[in-house]
């Protein structure tokens, strides 16, 4: 009996316990932290032994294969001293792929992959496709393994889930972009990550595809000097494409596979020009998997759009307040931006990932009024964009957060909580922040 010894008693690590536990092996669960309630009762449910704010080097080092959770580093030293015995450490997406032959477009990116995974899972589902969405949102690709047989799976996938992937492979990659986060974990190397992202097409063949955004720098640079060898289906907006799609007359349009589909931006109900490539990625993947245009169109003028990404939440005495709590990193507050049509009152901050604000300072000094910041650090904030806006008010909650920026916000202008910061000094995580600011708003 083969020993599957997992690291993190999260999401992934318990979907991959119970899928070790159904393919026979030898299953156990180790945690340095506590091991969240919801997921002890799964764990107890399936009889799969396990301890939590510990790591029981005994019970580790006599693993034959290791997963690690996507939240512990590389550097972790309990995953370099399994390194330095030879014992395998994979990821869950890896360990998963194993035990399916189901068809998987996988979506990464720095920003986007959650709203192109639901799109284009919306997408597929509405076709009558047997389709399954999870990964880095939802179920864990694993838990959906062991407990579904869906033939297809849209799968969002994080750098860390793909640092791990030694075989697996999906049929349709999607990169919606690359610009810098995350890069604590990447010994701050710009490239490191790069690389990372990319790997999702490391064992695509000719018979796969790969979906990327050609307007991105980094992304075309990798791409001139490293080799896939899945073939290449771009997406523009900044240039027409004979192979792709792109925006002609404000109009998506694709050309592939001998087929053009055309679609009035108007029709879109996700707004901004990321969400246009958003669009375009999901509805490429849609006709490589042979969906009729009608569906295309249907889905992309009813979907909803994800929770917590630039996302309606009431408008009171004139004032609209939405919640963009998903924008952890820069880019993703650069988008935010865009999209803002009124003066801004932007609330920001958190745990700073080492950002750098300076991309950021001619779209807030067009519409952004006032600065609230939600974070135990500002420092920076307040450095970066005391020069350009007037007002910066430190605050030490979502409900004090809110309740300043009304005291700021007058008739006909926005509120935006788009953070450019992950959660976790005052936040569970970036959910429970978006809930939190969701709750202060509603009892304004």
């Amino acid at each position: 009996m083969e020993r599957l010894v997992i690291l993190g008693g999260g999401e992934s690590g318990v979907g991959t316990a119970i899928l070790g536990k159904q393919k026979s092996f030898d299953v156990f669960v180790s945690d340095s932290k506590s091991i969240s309630e919801k997921y002890k009762q799964v764990l107890l449910h399936h009889e799969i032994h396990f301890e939590e704010n510990q790591h029981s080097e005994n019970l580790i080092f006599t693993a034959d294969v290791v997963m690690k959770s996507p939240g512990i580093p590389e550097k972790a030293p309990i995953v370099k001293k399994l390194l330095e015995l030879n014992i395998p450490v994979i990821s869950e997406i890896e360990f998963a792929g194993q035990f399916t032959n189901a068809t998987i477009v996988g979506i990464t990116g720095s920003n986007g992959k959650t709203t192109t995974t639901m799109l284009t899972h919306h997408i597929l589902k509405k076709a009558g496709l047997n389709v399954g969405m999870g990964g880095n949102i939802g179920k864990s690709f694993a838990q959906l393994v062991a407990e579904e047989s869906f033939e297809n799976y849209v799968l969002e996938l994080s750098s860390f889930q793909l640092d791990g992937v030694e075989n697996f492979n999906n049929h349709i990659a999607i990169l919606t972009n690359i610009t810098p986060d995350h890069l604590d974990r990447y010994d701050h190397d710009f490239n490191k990550y790069i690389a990372s992202k990319f790997r999702i097409t490391k064992n695509q063949t000719a018979n796969d595809y790969l979906i990327y955004d050609a307007d991105n720098k980094a992304i075309h640079q990798w791409l001139q000097t490293n080799a896939t060898k899945a073939t290449l289906v771009p997406f523009s907006i900044e240039r027409e494409l004979e192979f792709g799609a792109f925006l002609k007359d404000n109009i998506l349009t694709t050309n592939i596979q001998k087929e053009t589909f055309t679609m009035p931006l108007t029709g879109l109900t996700l707004k901004g020009k990321h969400n246009t490539k958003n669009a375009m990625a999901a509805t490429l993947a849609a006709q490589l998997l042979k969906v009729r245009k009608d569906f295309i169109k249907e889905s992309l003028e009813n979907f909803e759009g994800a929770e917590h990404r630039l996302e309606f939440v009431a408008k009171i005495n004139g004032v609209e307040y939405i919640n963009d709590s998903k924008a952890t990193n820069v880019n993703s507050v650069f988008y935010a931006m865009e999209c803002m049509d009124k003066t801004t009152i932007w609330i920001v901050g958190g745990v700073d990932k080492g950002n750098d604000y300076t991309d950021l300072l001619p779209l807030v000094r067009e519409k952004v009024k006032a600065i609230v910041c939600l974070g135990i650090d500002n420092e920076k904030i307040k450095n970066t964009f005391g020069s350009v806006v007037d007002i910066i008010v430190e605050t030490a909650g979502a409900e004090e957060a809110v309740k300043v920026a009304q005291k700021l916000s007058e008739k006909g202008e926005v509120v935006l909580l788009s953070p450019a910061c992950a959660s976790f000094d005052l936040f569970e995580n970036y959910e429970d922040r978006g809930r939190q600011f969701k709750n202060a708003v509603k009892n304004l």
